[in-house]
């Protein structure tokens, strides 16, 4: 059935099958994507071992996918909104799985760079009709249940994506070194892409909002503008043009602001909704969501480069070593939701920047007392540490963020909340080249970088720790106990992406 505009009846018959074979599939699509996050994370020392990258080509690897997933968020949900949303999950997953196929046979980094920006826009279209999709398909009785499965995909795809990285690179198929991360997404793809086109039913928002592509312009070119400097930069020397540029992205940003005034007066559909920011908590929250996405920028990145190119450990002891980190996650977000926050309120969520600068503190100094002599065993305190924190933050942030905005800009406001995120950990990807491949030095001999990639780490890990102190005091503007705003999104505009994209970097 492809009307305009379905009926509730058609679309959510309690008796028919098909809703929940269409489930599956927008269930598998978002843990494709959840996986390729961090399954791209443990293989980068292979990549670059294998590939011949440099280390800024190993940067935009992660932060180009980062990059163009933020840039494309709200208009790939949009789109879904206006053209149909089984036709942009159709398009989005088609072209995530080509682009995969693309990174899996790379001939060279640049092939691969530009291929991994190429799946974070796929991704982009792909991700935010999924929760839509589901919206869409299941009455309002069933969908406690139906989120219920999504968070255990989220938690599953969190502690799967490692491992499965580090299990596809050391097993080394076919002689293909890291590709198989990325090829393995082509079977599941290709099945999820036809099964797709006989199970999910196609929906359209009654009245979606206009397409903003100037405000997305904007935005990718004031980040490129900032970006592209700081991962360079250190390796020419910080030339004068670098510092122009960042700072030209300053006005970039200035004329976005001018133009998104411009564009809510004209015709309500800014990219950006900057009304919304005369809300302190709202203000705070996206403030808290960038920050945050700048600090896991910087620790996934530098922690396997530690691992793998500092210590020498396989990709699989890499992997392991990470699973306490993502049990700890999916066990403290669960707590928090559920007993803590509606107790606690907001405490909960500054407990948690609290914890996590102490196991970031413990991770320092761990690090410094056992040096190369550190065990996996020995990380697991500090990791489960750091791992309960990010979960006692990531779970109920949204919700306490959204408690004041008005109802009818829930939907506007949940995906610039998950849109910022990602802009933060691109850059904070970004940022690697300053607080880690900065103090490591250039030219080491092979003596000299286990000692030199450990001091890197513990120098990288000091600025999470500082941003976690600021993600501490900002969080003193969220709402003390935060109103559960799930629902009133859910029956109005949904969430542009899940929470998926809070827990991976």
């Amino acid at each position: 059935m492809t009307s305009t505009e379905q009926t509730p009846d058609a679309q959510r018959t309690p008796g028919d099958r098909r809703r929940w074979f269409a489930l599956a599939i927008v269930m598998t699509a978002a843990f494709m994507d959840l996986v390729d996050v961090t399954i791209v994370n443990i293989a980068i020392p292979s990549i670059k071992k294998d590939a011949g990258a440099s280390l800024s080509q190993i940067q935009w690897i992660t932060a180009g996918y980062a990059l163009a997933f933020a840039a494309g968020l709200i208009t790939g949900g949009r789109l879904g909104d206006i053209h149909g949303r089984r036709r942009l999950f159709l398009l989005g997953i088609g072209g995530f799985t080509l682009a995969s196929a693309l990174c899996g046979f790379a001939a060279n980094p640049e092939m691969l760079v530009a291929s991994r920006i190429l799946q974070g826009g796929m991704a982009a279209m792909m991700v935010p009709q999924v929760l839509s999709i589901v919206h869409a398909t299941f009455p309002a009785h069933e969908r406690g249940k139906v989120f219920g499965l999504f968070g255990a995909i989220v938690g599953l795809g969190a502690v799967s994506g490692p491992l499965l990285g580090a299990l596809l690179t050391e097993w080394n198929l076919f002689g293909l070194e890291w590709r198989p991360i990325f090829l393995i997404n082509l079977p599941v793809g290709i099945v999820a892409f036809l099964l797709g086109r006989r199970y999910i039913t196609e929906s359209r928002a009654p009245k979606a909002l206009k397409l903003d592509l100037v405000g997305v312009a904007l935005v990718t070119l004031g980040l490129l503008m900032l970006l592209y400097p700081l991962t360079r930069g250190r390796e020419l020397h910080w030339p004068l043009w670098g510092y122009v540029c960042m700072a030209g992205a300053l006005g970039v940003f200035a004329a976005l602001v001018a133009y998104e005034r411009r564009k809510a007066a004209r015709d309500g559909s800014p990219l950006i909704e900057l009304s919304l920011f005369r809300v302190k908590s709202f203000a705070a929250g996206i403030a808290v969501q960038t920050v945050f996405g700048v600090a896991l920028g910087i620790f996934f990145l530098v922690w396997t480069l530690y691992m793998q190119m500092g210590l020498g450990w396989s990709p699989l002891r890499a992997g392991l070593t990470g699973v306490p980190f993502s049990i700890a996650v999916s066990t403290a977000a669960g707590m928090s939701v559920q007993k803590l926050v509606p107790r606690f309120g907001r405490k909960v969520l500054q407990a948690g920047a609290l914890v996590m600068a102490a196991g970031v503190l413990l991770y320092i100094w761990e690090a410094h007392r056992y040096g190369l002599a550190i065990a996996s065993w020995q990380m697991a305190l500090p990791l489960v540490v750091m791992g309960a924190g990010m979960g006692l933050i990531v779970a109920p942030l949204t919700d306490a963020v959204l408690s004041e905005v008005p109802r009818e800009h829930a939907g506007s406001a949940s995906g610039l909340i998950n849109t910022v995120q990602q802009m933060g950990n691109a850059l904070g990807l970004g940022l690697v080249s300053v607080v880690f491949f900065g103090v490591i030095g250039d030219r080491l001999t092979a003596a000299q970088v286990g000692p030199a990639f450990v001091h890197g780490f513990q120098h990288a890990l000091w600025w999470v720790a500082g941003i976690m102190g600021v993600i501490f005091l900002l969080m003193s503007a969220l709402p003390k106990h935060p109103a559960q705003h799930a629902e009133g999104a859910a029956d109005g505009e949904l969430p542009v992406a899940g929470k998926e994209s809070e827990l991976v970097a």
